[in-house]
């Protein structure tokens, strides 16, 4: 797969069959934010989820470098995005992001 059939196979299933599967991106990683945080007994934002991830699919592809986990990973990265530039769930004091 080349760099435009990866993002729109990341699109199509952001957009449709993961959305549907597991409803808005943002609710669904704060679902996950918040079970990580009693696991781990600190905070944990909906971005960081995303950006979690998407570290899960790079020690994939470290391993076995396959369509899917190109695709997974840069849809995760999309969606750490936007909950960043959307500033949903994000305490200032706490995201060591920098918008532009």
């Amino acid at each position: 797969m080349d760099r435009d059939e990866i993002l729109k196979e990341a699109i199509r299933l952001t957009m449709g069959d993961r959305n549907d599967q597991n409803g808005d991106p943002f609710e669904n990683h704060l679902r996950i934010a918040k079970i990580w945080s009693v696991v781990l007994h600190q905070e944990i934002e909906p971005y960081q989820v995303a950006l979690c991830m998407a570290g899960l699919k790079l020690a994939r592809l470290a391993y076995n470098p396959l369509d899917d986990s190109f695709i997974d990973g840069a849809a995760y990265l999309a969606i750490a995005g936007e909950i960043v530039n959307k500033g949903e769930n994000i305490e200032k004091s706490s995201c060591s992001c920098s918008k532009p």
